[in-house]
């Protein structure tokens, strides 16, 4: 996973964590639940970018360019 995708998906996870709690903080369910959309669409580029990055290391084992 690049730094780059880490960075974005950290802060798209803060971003929803945030949009959550000036949701239920204001009553606003829209934009609490907007909020927890961000957090899960994060976790979900998480775990797609691990899933890549094993994927690399084992085909990097495969072809010896380790």
């Amino acid at each position: 996973m690049g730094v780059g995708d880490k960075f974005g998906n950290k802060a798209e996870e803060l971003g929803g964590r945030a949009k959550e709690a000036v949701g239920s903080a204001t009553g606003d369910d829209d934009l609490r639940d907007e909020g927890r959309a961000d957090q899960a669409s994060s976790a979900v580029k998480k775990g797609v970018e691990k899933i890549k990055d094993q994927a690399n290391k084992v085909a990097e084992k495969i072809t010896g360019d380790d």
